[in-house]
């Protein structure tokens, strides 16, 4: 959420920042308009509290019956004004607050101007893409191998699921570890928490209410099956204080991640691509405003480790503005060269998100010299997301006679296995 003086001071970014990603500026004129007569019903209110705490002080030194019982009447009808106007201003802010909550996150000025994907601007690349006639795409190649059954997936729970076997289970397991070592030894601190969350959670982390269709949730409580370890990390300083001496943090989590994706035909469904139901590995880091740019680069600096120790060629991507998520300043994706599919994946995507969802979800911090608190700045990036991961290290290692090499990175927890062979 922006700050509210920011829609006072200068509406005109907010509004440049909302055509920039493609988007009608007309819910900022509207948080004007609420905000102008939010403030001004206050200053009536509060004139005429200060009137009636003024006139019962005069009430209470009068001599005069008739006269004290008409100052006792009028201060009724003032009674009654203030209530109406108390009305007021309670409706005007919980309209203002859902104007706010729909205005996205003003793109940093980095960012390139575009809507779609093709509108992004590649940064740089790392690796060699394989080259031969023999790549197979996951989706042959995996059940080929009797790591990866289509068909028992859609059994047990319908399209866009599957079931991983064997050493295709190993593998997804290995991929886990593997991540969170390598980021438990970047700096990051291991978190496990619920993958159920309450709905406020979800609003903090900027999920709810833009995305309220693509959650599962709980048909009697107001929970919600986690869409990513995003959310989860973001809610666990909900409402806190920090100390500026605690900042910066930086977390990593392991979660499955459920979201009900609205798909359509065509090849970017196809295999394991896009689901319902995915694991993912997340970083995540709480710091000083002054400091995100920095921790971003590094953030990315991280991901692209994974990807390198994992030998997986990947280019990395500047997000133009309307591909970039409305919570985020600016963000960063990594994607992987698929030789199978011969195609680039998005296996990661990095952003600084400033103080927007800080001041969602009311964390601050309070500064050494005893200024007063503010909201901090929060980054997240996948470390990486395993499906696409999966397809990349399946794809881009295949040899002629249909074997995988398994990285090298990810053999101390295949058990010995090094070579993935068919059943």
């Amino acid at each position: 959420m922006l700050d509210i003086n920011l829609i006072r001071e200068n509406p005109e970014a907010a509004r440049a920042g909302m055509r920039k990603r493609g988007m009608d500026p007309s819910p900022v004129d509207e948080a004007v308009r609420l905000d102008s007569r939010w403030r001004e019903v206050l200053l009536e209110a509060e004139a005429l509290k200060a009137e009636r705490n003024k006139v019962s002080k005069e009430i209470g030194k009068m001599k005069d019956k008739e006269a004290r019982e008409a100052k006792i009447a009028a201060m009724r009808e003032v009674g009654d004004k203030i209530k109406a106007l108390d009305e007021e201003i309670a409706k005007l802010e919980e309209d203002l607050h859902a104007v706010m909550s729909i205005i996205p996150n003003i793109p940093d000025e980095r960012v390139p101007d575009g809507f779609t994907e093709e509108d992004n601007v590649e940064v740089r690349r790392w690796g060699e893409h394989p080259e031969g006639d023999f790549y197979k795409p996951h989706w042959e190649l995996g059940p080929e191998l009797g790591i990866l059954d289509f068909e028992r997936g859609v059994k047990l729970a319908g399209s866009r699921f599957y079931v991983l076997s064997g050493a295709g289970a190993r593998l997804q397991r290995a991929l886990i570890h593997f991540m969170l070592d390598l980021h438990t030894r970047q700096g990051y601190t291991e978190m496990y928490g619920p993958f159920i969350v309450r709905g406020e959670i979800l609003y903090g982390a900027g999920q709810l209410p833009k995305f309220a269709e693509n959650l599962y949730k709980d048909h009697e409580e107001d929970l919600y099956l986690l869409p990513t370890s995003e959310v989860s990390i973001t809610g666990m300083h909900m409402d806190e204080i920090i100390e500026e001496a605690d900042l910066p943090r930086f977390y990593t989590a392991y979660s499955p991640c459920f979201r009900r994706e609205k798909m359509s035909a065509g090849r970017d469904v196809r295999g394991i691509k896009r689901g319902h139901q995915f694991d993912k590995v997340e970083m995540y880091k709480f710091c000083k405003p002054e400091n995100s740019a920095d921790e971003l680069e590094k953030m990315v600096a991280d991901a692209e480790e994974t990807c390198r120790l994992l030998g997986i060629p990947y280019r990395l991507i500047l997000k133009c503005a309307g591909d970039t998520s409305e919570t985020a300043h600016i963000s960063y994706d990594l994607e992987a060269w698929s030789a199978g599919c011969q195609e680039w994946l998005e296996i990661s995507s990095i952003s600084n998100v400033g103080a927007f969802q800080a001041r969602r979800a009311k964390i601050r911090y309070r500064p050494e010299n005893g200024g007063s608190v503010q909201p901090v700045h929060t980054l997240n990036g996948s470390g990486l997301g395993l499906p696409r991961t999966m397809i990349a290290i399946l794809e881009n290692n295949q040899q002629p006679d249909g074997t995988v090499i398994v990285p090298e990175a990810l053999r101390p927890w295949m058990g010995g296995i090094e070579v993935l062979e068919k059943a």
